[in-house]
């Protein structure tokens, strides 16, 4: 235990040597808080992390704490370290669940893996955190104003996810591995039914199964098309397959 309190006095010493700013060993609670909000306020974001750390390490169990907490998130979310705002934002939701903050703090964790989700063609594991961290605040605070913001992110990260299931379809199709195309195809409808890729999996699909001479799966994929996307550019297509297939019988 000895160890452990010596640890953190060793920190808060280097901590306070790192400042460049005013000596804060005589403030209150509440005004360290303030003096640290002034920093980020202004855009110090380097100098407001080492105080807002300096407020968590001090006054563990004060009031001001889950300000601390949240703000210091905020610091490196400003600074565009999107990994180390998602760990603390997590780290006030974990441990101070009873905080005013925590709905703040579950949004910016979400925007945070948001904030770091990459072009589709890459690996999605921070796309899915995002769409679980999203759904999260949703499902935990429903009457939130940000919950349509939420819902448009999720919409628009789920889009990535079926382009990117999309895209291997198209590269197994042209590779000429129907099967594992038809595979794809059909986990993108499947899956993102309502994104902008579905039709055109769909579509794709059907053709395949035409073309493989799977004309039961096809026409009962084809209804399914007509039934779903009636509006599709591709529904006067699928109906002439639709026509073609019943005509040959």
């Amino acid at each position: 235990m000895k160890y452990g309190k010596f640890a953190v006095l060793i920190l808060l010493l280097f901590l306070f040597a790192c400042s460049g700013g005013k000596d804060t060993g005589n403030l209150s609670p509440e005004e360290h808080l303030k003096y640290a909000m002034s920093l980020y306020n202004d855009g110090d974001y380097e100098e407001a992390i080492k105080e807002f750390q300096s407020i968590i390490l001090q006054y563990a169990g004060n009031p001001v704490n889950d300000d601390a907490q949240y703000y210091l998130g905020m610091s490196y979310y400003k600074q565009e370290q999107y990994l180390l705002a998602a760990y603390e934002f997590s780290k006030l939701i974990r441990d101070i669940p009873a905080s005013p903050l925590v709905p703040n703090a579950q949004f910016m964790l979400a925007d945070s893996y948001y904030q770091l989700s990459p072009p589709y063609s890459l690996e999605q594991s921070y796309t899915k955190k995002a769409i679980d961290e999203f759904q999260a605040f949703i499902d935990y605070f429903p009457l939130d104003k940000r919950v349509e913001e939420a819902e448009k992110k999720i919409k628009e990260l789920n889009e990535k996810l079926a382009q990117k299931e999309y895209n291997a379809g198209l590269i197994y199709e042209r590779m000429e591995y129907y099967n594992a195309a038809i595979m794809y195809y059909e986990r993108v409808f499947e899956t993102y039914h309502d994104s902008k890729f579905a039709p055109l999996a769909l579509y794709r699909k059907i053709n395949l199964l035409i073309d493989k001479n799977r004309t039961a799966e096809a026409l009962k994929d084809i209804a399914t098309f007509l039934a779903k996307y009636p509006e599709s550019e591709y529904a006067g297509e699928v109906k002439k397959l639709q026509n073609k297939i019943v005509a040959a019988k």
